[in-house]
């Protein structure tokens, strides 16, 4: 294990360096270490180091960057975090409708609302956490508890909020709103900055924090009920818990850079092959690789073409295909009785 943590932390640093350098504005190796000490006030003048480069670095790339590896962290531990509780190795941070809602949030304040950063995130952030509680209310009126009545209400007020926003983008001004619509829904980084880092932090990070510290509950969550309650477990009450951390970590995300499709799913596969199934180790693998995994399809998105490509477009042509991998690999059997502990 100890061996495979190293690697990691070598893949990120590779990753890093990589990402620091790509880009429209493609910046060498020797300035990414003039341009970081410059930050640092110590000045080395064996490098020209122009302001513009300094601009780009400090207030463009790196934010961006952070961002990812946050937004790549929380929406990754979440996956984590609702395959255990749902025992459904195709459990995704948005079976509760949770991403429907801050889509449909975002769309109703670029439709009615001044088009601001701020008034849009507040409004995804405000919806999304609305999706996920109506679908607690619906599911709690059906008296049952389990965990399949909850997907199911998830589904309902999901359907709801998609059909909600397709109506925007119906009605929406074809010149102006609907291109923001649609760029939104699809999720994009590009308008990251240290602003958001501290939005975004205040959450995700804490929210990691509190998920590591209590995932061996997550070990029990796994197993039957029966079995849960006779080791005195609140099924219940650390169900919502572990949902409601979860959901305020991508509701955050999501109301910070629009949706990032696969990642939610794909990244806890690929993690349990390095950690295995036991989520104390689980969690913090699983929030370390999603980080690494957005930034670099971020940075093919920003670079692969002069316009910069949607995430949700390019994390969907990677993890589709390695999603379809790992079914063909580890066999339908093992996915579906292994992959959850």
């Amino acid at each position: 294990m100890i061996k495979k943590i190293l690697f990691l932390v070598i893949i990120f640093f590779f990753a890093l360096g990589i990402c620091l350098c790509v880009g429209r504005y493609p910046i060498s190796p020797e300035h990414i270490m003039e341009l970081f000490l410059s930050g640092l006030g110590i000045n080395n003048h064996g490098f020209s180091i122009t302001r513009e480069m300094m601009v780009i670095f400090w207030n463009i790339r790196v934010p961006r960057i952070i961002l990812t590896i946050m937004v790549g962290a929380a929406i990754s531990t979440a996956g984590a975090v609702f395959q255990a509780v749902f025992r459904n190795p195709l459990a995704a941070p948005d079976i509760l409708g949770v991403t429907a809602g801050s889509s449909f949030g975002a769309a109703m304040a670029i439709m009615f609302f001044i088009p601001v950063a701020f008034i849009i995130q507040t409004s995804a952030f405000v919806f999304g956490i609305t999706a996920v509680a109506l679908a607690y209310i619906l599911a709690a009126l059906s008296k049952d508890n389990s965990p399949s009545v909850l997907v199911i209400s998830g589904i309902v007020i999901s359907a709801v909020f998609q059909a909600g926003l397709s109506f925007f983008m119906y009605i929406a001004n074809p010149y102006d709103q609907l291109s923001q619509i649609i760029f939104w829904t699809m999720g994009s980084f590009q308008t990251a900055s240290w602003a958001k880092i501290q939005i975004a932090m205040s959450v995700i990070v804490p929210g990691i924090i509190l998920l590591t510290c209590f995932s061996w509950r997550l070990n029990i969550m796994t197993q039957n009920v029966e079995d849960a309650m006779s080791m005195g477990i609140n099924i219940v009450r650390w169900r919502i818990f572990y949902i409601f951390i979860s959901t305020l970590m991508v509701a955050c995300s999501v109301a910070s850079v629009g949706s990032v499709a696969w990642i939610g799913l794909i990244v806890p596969h690929i993690a349990r092959y390095i950690a295995g199934p036991e989520h104390v180790r689980l969690i913090p693998v699983t929030a370390f690789l999603g980080g690494i995994f957005l930034m670099v399809m971020d940075s093919i998105a920003r670079s692969i073409i002069l316009s910069e490509i949607p995430i949700s477009i390019v994390t969907s042509i990677f993890g589709a295909p390695f999603l379809g991998y790992l079914v063909i690999r580890a066999g339908r059997g093992r996915m579906i009785h292994g992959s959850c502990g």
